[in-house]
């Protein structure tokens, strides 16, 4: 009895073990063999010689790519941010059926299609549309201005699209947050600004780490909003690999390509957790309740 009880942790993590290695370890093993092929789709195929050399060419001129994917990214998981905390936090004051009913808008986006939603942004910043007509009374762009294919678009598509996943993490960490802190640290003289910077946003710091991660990565990677919002000259790092897979047929490139975005974001994603993770927020969570 005592062994079963042992092993149950492993066959409740078989599941889900199994649907990883089938589905992501197995089709990597796949993109890393074939990252180091060479030759060519249309000239006898490709033969695997471990081509190191896929590597940098796959770099060679797409710094601009690389650089406009992470001030996009970057820009819209800001934007999120600077939207979901507020909002996060008005949800988690309300109770009853209005917390149910505001949580349900928040994920209601996701009852439709990913690419509907982009398409929808589209029409709404359409050139004839009022939303550009509202810019150019306030003199926001040019009469002759328009919204459609810009980096304004682009991020303004990111932001929408992945707001949910800023706004979840963060509406959990302050749902959990504990009220008697707070009215402790007013009761030590604290002001409400004090008592948010001290207390308040370091308890729920664990749910922005986690909320800037969930936004920042898929959107790094996306290339369905810069296709549709901002068009060939706001391509995204993700749209070159879409390229090189789908028109150009460069598969080992395109591999290579897909790896070193992968190892990139990886270590910025150790660097940050290094830096801002729940770890060191958790130390400050601790010297609060104290």
């Amino acid at each position: 009895m005592t062994i079963r009880r042992r092993f149950i942790p492993y066959w409740l993590l078989a599941p889900g073990a199994l649907w990883l290695l089938l589905f992501f370890v197995i089709p990597m093993g796949f993109m890393a063999e074939q990252a180091l092929e060479s030759g060519s789709l249309f000239t006898g195929g490709f033969t695997f010689s471990w081509e190191w050399s896929n590597f940098p060419d796959s770099l060679s001129g797409n710094s601009e790519q690389i650089v406009r994917s992470f001030y996009y990214a970057g820009a819209a998981t800001l934007l999120a941010l600077l939207i979901s905390y507020p909002l996060a936090y008005a949800i988690a004051q309300q109770s009853g059926r209005w917390r149910l009913l505001l949580l349900f808008a928040v994920i209601a986006p996701f009852f439709t299609t990913y690419l509907i939603r982009t398409i929808a942004w589209k029409t709404i910043l359409y050139d004839s549309g009022p939303v550009v007509g509202v810019f150019q009374t306030l003199h926001l762009i040019p009469q002759d201005g328009r919204l459609l294919a810009t980096s304004t678009a682009v991020i303004a598509g990111l932001t929408y699209n992945f707001l949910p996943f800023m706004i979840l993490p963060i509406y959990a960490s302050i749902e959990r947050l504990d009220l008697r802190l707070i009215e402790a640290a007013k009761d030590l003289y604290a002001s409400s600004t004090q008592a948010f910077l001290r207390v308040t946003l370091p308890m729920t710091a664990p749910g922005i780490v986690a909320g800037v991660l969930l936004t920042f990565i898929p959107a790094f990677g996306d290339y369905v909003n810069a296709t549709i919002l901002g068009g060939t000259h706001q391509a995204m790092i993700g749209n070159k690999i879409q390229s090189l897979f789908l028109v150009e047929r460069n598969y080992p490139e395109a591999a290579a390509l897909s790896f070193l975005m992968m190892a990139l974001i990886l270590v910025m994603v150790v660097v940050y957790i290094r830096v801002a993770g729940t770890e060191a927020f958790m130390g400050e969570e601790e010297e609060a309740k104290t």
